[in-house]
């Protein structure tokens, strides 16, 4: 849309060096308290988690953080969100995307059964967010719709593998929930039982997924 500015769409003062450190500090300040908050609840546990202990452990007054969220609730929701991102990223990142799409499958599938190991914190902080955020009426405040990016990259990569011929067709939305749901399960079971081998359940659940939408 081409406005006053010269058609660039952003003000003059939102293109300032000012402007863009201000900005780049506050996405700092909101990562550094987050981080804190996911130490705090991996160590204290929801109920236990304290706010002055998390500006503390962010080196930040708890009037800051009061700022940059608008209580516990939505600090907790933001940092499952952030959470959640970061270890999606965490995955996508060790992955070597110019393999064939069912290896890429395979490979992640074997890096989120070792996030119990890897990400043990994160996992922790995440749960503990799932489980415990509600809505005054009781309802969870966390539901499907925190999975969207998640579910639209694995589209995104089930078409790609229609499209090399390693996949067979079938609805994309389906399997990504079908996929995402079997990653869940899988974290919880092998958070359960320690004693079981991460590599060889997720290899075996590859041979389970790929058996119904490898092409043949």
């Amino acid at each position: 849309m081409i406005d006053g500015d010269g058609g660039t769409g952003l003000s003059s003062s939102a293109s300032e060096p000012g402007a863009r450190r201000q900005r780049l500090d506050e996405d700092r300040r909101r990562a550094q308290i987050i981080a804190a908050a996911v130490a705090e609840l991996a160590e204290q546990g929801y109920d236990g988690l304290s706010l002055t202990r998390v500006a503390k452990r962010a080196g930040v007054s708890k009037g800051l953080v009061w700022h940059y969220f608008a209580g516990k609730d939505d600090l907790m929701e933001s940092t499952a969100r952030a959470t959640m991102t970061t270890i999606r990223d965490r995955i996508a990142d060790s992955l070597d995307l110019t393999e064939p799409v069912p290896d890429i499958l395979r490979a992640a599938l074997r890096r989120a059964a070792a996030l119990n190991l890897t990400h043990r914190v994160e996992l922790t902080a995440l749960n503990g967010i799932v489980h415990n955020l509600r809505h005054p009426d009781g309802t969870p405040r966390l539901t499907l719709d925190v999975y969207e990016e998640t579910y639209q990259a694995q589209e995104s990569l089930f078409r790609r593998g229609q499209a090399e011929g390693t996949l067979r067709d079938f609805d994309t939305r389906v399997m990504a929930v079908t996929y995402q749901g079997a990653i869940d399960m899988m974290l919880g079971y092998l958070g359960s039982n320690p004693r079981v081998d991460p590599d060889d359940y997720a290899d075996k659940l590859a041979d389970i997924l790929l058996t119904g939408i490898q092409r043949g």
